[in-house]
C-alpha cells in the first residue's frame, strides 16, 4: 500500500503544478465574427430551499420560436436540472444593448410567486458555450464569486421587493489564431466600424469563449415607451448599476409592467480555452485539505503501531511458545492460558443473521468499488463539471455493472459460513435488492414531497421506469451471474474445527457495543474535514473539483477502517468473546453514524438559511442514503480485513 500511496501523492503534487489541461468530455468550439451563440437557462435554484424550479415558471420573456428543452443525461435529470433555450441573443464580437419584452400587468399570482422566489434567494442559472454565468459580489470587504444571479432584491429600507430586469453581460473571448479583429458596435462607449479584407477574414476566423460574467440590475423603465419596441430592438444601456434605489428600480407589485433588457460586451482575454474553468474550480483552502491528510496519516501511523505490536510482539510470541510445546504440555497450557487461544473451537461458529451479513457484504463491495473507480476517473478529469450530470451518471452505470462482484462476494461468503451453496439464488436476489430498495423507498417518499411542491427536482414517472428497467435488466442479472460464479468458486476452508457446544462468553463490566461505537470516531477523524467541502458543494451550490485530495483521503479511510476493525477484533478475542463477526463489521461501519450526526450538525449550524419542512426532509433523506452507503462500504472493508486476520491467526495454531 505504501508505494501506491506515494505514487498518488506524487500525482497530486504534479497536478497542483499544472495551470490547465483539456478536460475529457468537453470540446472546443471556435466562433467566427458575428456568428450567433446559443444561450440557455437552467433551473432556478436556492440554498434556502434546495427545491429547483423551472426558469419559465416565472413571467420571463420566452424565445421567439417557443420553449425547447435541451437533451439531458441521467445525472442531470436526477439532480433536477431543466435546461431550456432562452430569448437572449449573442453574436460573436458584437456589443449591443437590446430590448427583450414587456410583460402584461402582473397579476396577484405572479406577484406572490416573484416575491416568494426573491425572499427565498433564488438564483437564475444561465449557460453560454457550456459555461455557467458568473457574478462577483462584495461582502464585508471580500470579493465573492457566485454562479448565477438573483431573481430579485429586497430593500432593507422599504422592505419592498425589486425584480432583476436588466443584465449587463461580459463575454471574455480569446482569439484562436491570426491577427486581431476590432470589436463592432457600442454599449455606450465609442464603437468601431472596421472593413475586413477576405485575406484577413481567413486569418481571424477563430474565437473561443473563455469567460461569462454578468452584473444584474433592477431598472424602472417607462412602460409606454417600451411597448412600442419589438424584441431585439436597441435599448438604452445602463451606465452604472448601483445598489437598489427605490425610485430607480423596478418594484414587484400588482399591475406593474416589467420591461426586460440586456446588454452584451465582448472583451478580449489572454485566458486560453483549456484554462477557462479555472475561475470556477479555484481550490480554496488547499492548506485545510493538506491538514486533513496529515491528520489522517497520524491516525494511521498510531493504529499501524498497535497492529504491529499485536502481530510481531503478542501474536508471534504466543504462537512461538505454543508451537514449541509437546501435546501434553499444550493441553496443560490450554488450561492455564486465557485470551484468544481459548476460543479456538468457537471463533468460526456461524454468526447471528448470516444471510443479512452476506447481503450487506455484497452490497458493501459494490458501493466501495463504485466510489473508488468514480473518484479515480474524476481525478483523471473524465467527469468534469463541464459535463453536467456526468459524475452521477457514471456512478449509476458503475454501480449497475459492479453487481457481478456483489453477487460473487455475497454467495462466496454464504458458502464459507454455511458450507453449502443451497439458497444462493435467494441470496443473490437479496443482494440485488437490499441497498437499491432502501434508496428507492427514500427517494419515493421525497419525490411525493417534491411533486407536491411542483419542483423540477421531482423525478418524472418516465425516469422512474427507466431506473427500474436499468435495475432489473442490468444489475439483477449481473448479480445473479456473480452469485452463480460464487457457487463455482472454492469455499474458504476454516483452519480449525468448531466445537458442538458453544463456549460461554465471560461477563464484562461494560457492554461491547460501546467499544464498537467508539471505534467509529477514528475513521470519522480522517473524513470529517473533506466531508465539510463535499456537503458545501452539494447544498451550497459550489463546484467540488479537488478529487485528487478526495482520492488520497479515501485511500487513507480504507486503511484506517481495516486497522480499526483488526484491533477491535483482536481485543474481543482476547476477552474470550468469539462473536466477532458483526462487531468487526460495525467497528469500521459505525463511522456512518458519525457522518449522519455531522450532517445534522451541518444542517443546524451551516445551513441555517435552509427553510421549510420539505427542504429539511430532503436534506435528511439524502444524508440518510449517504450514511447507509458509508455503513455498508466501510463495514465491508473492516469485516473482510478482520476475517483474513482471524483466519491467518488461527491457521498458525496446531490443534488435533
Amino acid at each position: 500500500m505504501a508505494p501506491s500511496l506515494l505514487i498518488f501523492f506524487l500525482l497530486l503534487l504534479a497536478s497542483s503544478g499544472c495551470d490547465a489541461f483539456y478536460l475529457p468530455g468537453s470540446y472546443m468550439h471556435t466562433y467566427s465574427q458575428n456568428e450567433p451563440i446559443i444561450a440557455k437557462v437552467n433551473s432556478l435554484t436556492s440554498i434556502e430551499t434546495e427545491l429547483p424550479f423551472s426558469y419559465y415558471s416565472l413571467p420571463y420573456c420566452k424565445p421567439p420560436g417557443g420553449i425547447k428543452k435541451s437533451a439531458e443525461n441521467l445525472g442531470e435529470l436526477l439532480m433536477g436540472d431543466q435546461i431550456d433555450n432562452s430569448p437572449y441573443r449573442f453574436r460573436m464580437n458584437v456589443n449591443e444593448s437590446l430590448f427583450l419584452c414587456i410583460t402584461t400587468p402582473l397579476n396577484d399570482h405572479e406577484v406572490k410567486l416573484l416575491k416568494q422566489r426573491t425572499r427565498d434567494l433564488y438564483q437564475v442559472n444561465m449557460i453560454l458555450d457550456n459555461l455557467p454565468v458568473m457574478r462577483f459580489a462584495n461582502q464585508n470587504g471580500l470579493n465573492i464569486q457566485w454562479t448565477g444571479f438573483p431573481v430579485g432584491y429586497t430593500s432593507p429600507q422599504t422592505n419592498e421587493d425589486y425584480i432583476i430586469n436588466h443584465l449587463k453581460f461580459k463575454v471574455l473571448v480569446h482569439e484562436y489564431e491570426g491577427s486581431g479583429v476590432q470589436i463592432i458596435g457600442s454599449t455606450g462607449e465609442e464603437g468601431l466600424s472596421v472593413v475586413i479584407s477576405e485575406a484577413d477574414k481567413g486569418k481571424a476566423s477563430g474565437y473561443e469563449i473563455v469567460g461569462f460574467e454578468v452584473i444584474p440590475c433592477s431598472v424602472k423603465r417607462d412602460p409606454a415607451a417600451m411597448s412600442d419596441l419589438k424584441m431585439y430592438d436597441k435599448a438604452d444601456p445602463v451606465a452604472n448599476c448601483p445598489p437598489v434605489q427605490p425610485e430607480k428600480s423596478q418594484v414587484i407589485r400588482e399591475q406593474e409592467r416589467v420591461s426586460f433588457t440586456y446588454e452584451v460586451q465582448f472583451v478580449k482575454s489572454d485566458i486560453r480555452w483549456p484554462s477557462r474553468w479555472d475561475a470556477y474550480l479555484k481550490m480554496e483552502g488547499a492548506r485545510v485539505h493538506w491538514f486533513s491528510i496529515l491528520n489522517s496519516l497520524m491516525v494511521i501511523f498510531f493504529l499501524a503501531g498497535i497492529v504491529f505490536v499485536i502481530f510481531l510482539r503478542t501474536v508471534r510470541r504466543d504462537l512461538t511458545r505454543y508451537e514449541e510445546l509437546d501435546k501434553e504440555a499444550q493441553a496443560q497450557m490450554n488450561e492455564e492460558l486465557s485470551g484468544w487461544k481459548l476460543v479456538v473451537g468457537d471463533v468460526f461458529r456461524e454468526p447471528n443473521f448470516p444471510k443479512l451479513l452476506c447481503v450487506m457484504l455484497g452490497d458493501g463491495v459494490q458501493i466501495a468499488g463504485m466510489a473508488i473507480v468514480t473518484i479515480v476517473f474524476a481525478t483523471l478529469g473524465f467527469m468534469s463539471p463541464a459535463s453536467r450530470g456526468m459524475l452521477l451518471t457514471g456512478m449509476i452505470i458503475l454501480y449497475l455493472f459492479l453487481g457481478i462482484i456483489a453477487g460473487y462476494v455475497g454467495v462466496r461468503a454464504w458458502r464459507t459460513i454455511k458450507g453449502t451453496s443451497q439458497g444462493w439464488r435467494s441470496l443473490s436476489w437479496s443482494v440485488a435488492c437490499f441497498f437499491p430498495g432502501i434508496v428507492f423507498i427514500i427517494l419515493t417518499l421525497l419525490n411525493f414531497m417534491l411533486w407536491s411542491s411542483r419542483s423540477t427536482g421531482a423525478i418524472p414517472i418516465s425516469l422512474y421506469f427507466l431506473l427500474l428497467s436499468l435495475w432489473f435488466c442490468i444489475s439483477v442479472p449481473l448479480t445473479l451471474l456473480g452469485g452463480f460464479l460464487g457457487t463455482r468458486a472454492e469455499a474458504i476452508q476454516y483452519p480449525v474445527r468448531t466445537n458442538q457446544i458453544p463456549r460461554e462468553i465471560p461477563a464484562r463490566k461494560y457492554p461491547s457495543w460501546l467499544l464498537v461505537l467508539g471505534a467509529g470516531t477514528l475513521p470519522f477523524g480522517t473524513l470529517f474535514i473533506e466531508l465539510f467541502f463535499i456537503l458545501s458543494s452539494i447544498w451550497l451550490g459550489r463546484f467540488y473539483y479537488v478529487f485528487g485530495f478526495l482520492l488520497v483521503v479515501l485511500l487513507l479511510l480504507v486503511i484506517v477502517c481495516a486497522e480499526v476493525s483488526v484491533v477491535l477484533t483482536y481485543m474481543h478475542l482476547c476477552v474470550e468473546d468469539w462473536q466477532w463477526w458483526w462487531k468487526a463489521f460495525f467497528a469500521s461501519g459505525s463511522v456512518a453514524l458519525y457522518v449522519f450526526l455531522y450532517s445534522i450538525n451541518y444542517l443546524v449550524f451551516d445551513l441555517q438559511s435552509l427553510s421549510g419542512l420539505v427542504s429539511a426532509m430532503l436534506y435528511l433523506g439524502y444524508s440518510l442514503i449517504m450514511a447507509v452507503a458509508i455503513l455498508l462500504s466501510t463495514g465491508t472493508i473492516g469485516f473482510l480485513t478482520s476475517f483474513y486476520f482471524v483466519h491467518y491467526l488461527f491457521s498458525s495454531v496446531k490443534i488435533d
